[in-house]
């Protein structure tokens, strides 16, 4: 038997394992300790230790988290994978952002970062398409995909939503998008919405010879979710979304599965993710969270604006470059950008995150002065000449819409 204390849970000169879980915090430690001594007790409230010295065998010390790599206020802990059951993300993040964030020990505490060895990952499926949706359901070409959310996002009939739908596919958006708190409500319907949005889906592909889609949102609870989903299948959709952080995501895995059966990819709303990543100093990074996401499989995720929207952000190029990098053979992830986007900002943003995006707008498209279908000509205009390196105000001469866009919101992000 071995006694087991705090102190014992830090080994600043550790070498992690290839195989273990690497999570890095940011610790503010409470008064009277340091960050010694308050990553000792991160790790062992982490693993297998308590507050108090235990006498346990010396196979069970060899579960123990090691807290390293103390520099200033980061703080790596190493998580053998023992700790974990394959697949189960609730457990996995029980343990690495679960009593820790609320330890009288620690003042703030952030998990900043995990580095997800090839034995956990390959517990999970990862994304079905993940960016290969651009060439799978789209025929885009190397141009960003666009997607709109009809604005008022609740209280418009089925009917409503559905031509709103139809105004904007025709005016060249991609996908229709269902909000974050649109669901199955009396004033909308969900199979309703579905149905009658699919078919104006198959008027506007008609009308315009592009492929067009809806992200219609299933959100619920579980079961209900993995019957929206057969049902969008039966009705000849490509997708569901998901509100991923509000849903869960055990839900969310049971979703993948039902989709890897019916060939639909999913598209993750982030809704209530702030309420982790907000404050700076404490919680879990956005960064964190779209790892979750794309381990448990999803093919879109909005990640920001990069400062070009109407909501605070994080690292939005850091963690889009981390959605698209190799993760043991893991497909990648689209990133989506949304929230208070118009065509003045479009150049700005492709500069900043690329072209391998989703790039959606609501108020920026059903706003414009001439409607919706001119507010989505306008919208498309602007990526066609941010791909082309044309100017936004020369390329206005030749497009209307486009021009009254401008005249509208100009090319200053909102506030």
């Amino acid at each position: 038997m071995t006694g087991i204390a705090y102190e014992d849970f830090l080994d600043r000169d550790y070498e992690p394992a290839d195989d273990e879980l690497v999570c890095t915090f940011r610790v503010r430690p409470a008064a009277g300790l340091d960050v010694d001594a308050a990553a000792g007790r991160i790790a062992s409230e982490s693993s297998n230790g308590t507050w108090t010295e235990l006498e346990v065998p010396g196979e069970v010390t060899a579960l123990s988290a090691t807290a390293f790599d103390v520099d200033g206020d980061e703080v790596r802990i190493a998580y053998p994978p023992e700790l974990f059951e394959p697949g189960n993300m609730a457990q996995v993040l029980s343990c690495i952002a679960g009593n820790i964030l609320g330890m009288k020990a620690v003042e703030r505490i952030r998990l900043l970062d995990c580095a997800w060895p090839a034995e956990i990952a390959a517990g999970f499926p990862g994304p079905q398409f993940g960016t290969a949706v651009r060439e799978e359901f789209f025929d885009a070409g190397d141009r960003p995909i666009t997607a709109t959310v009809p604005k008022p996002k609740v209280g418009l009939s089925t009917e409503q939503h559905a031509q709103v739908g139809y105004e904007a596919w025709v005016g060249g958006v991609d996908l229709l998008k269902d909000d974050e708190n649109l669901t199955g409500q009396s004033f909308n319907p969900f199979e309703e919405r579905l149905t009658a949005s699919l078919d104006r889906r198959d008027a506007a592909e008609d009308e315009t010879g592009e492929e067009k889609s809806y992200l219609v949102n299933v959100t619920a609870e579980t079961r209900t979710m993995l019957e929206r989903a057969d049902a969008v299948a039966a009705h000849g959709g490509e997708y569901v979304m998901v509100d991923v952080v509000t849903a869960g995501w055990s839900a969310l895995q049971s979703v993948r599965e039902r989709c890897e059966d019916l060939g639909l990819a999913i598209h993750a709303h982030r809704a209530m993710h702030a309420a982790f990543d907000r404050i700076a100093d404490h919680g879990v990074s956005m960064r964190c969270l779209a790892q979750f996401a794309r381990l448990c499989g999803v093919d879109h995720i909005h990640t920001g604006t990069a400062g070009l929207g109407k909501m605070e952000n994080e690292d939005t190029v850091g963690i889009n470059e981390w959605l698209y990098d190799d993760l043991h053979g893991l497909r990648d992830v689209l990133p989506v950008a949304s929230g208070g986007l118009h065509p003045g900002v479009v150049p700005a943003l492709l500069e900043r995150v690329g072209t391998n995006v989703c790039v959606q707008a609501g108020g920026g498209i059903h706003g414009h002065p001439d409607g919706t279908r001119a507010g989505a000509a306008a919208l498309r205009a602007s990526i066609e000449a941010a791909m082309a390196g044309v100017p936004l105000q020369e390329r206005a001469a030749d497009v209307p819409e486009l021009a009254a866009a401008l005249e509208t919101w100009g090319t200053d992000a909102p506030r």
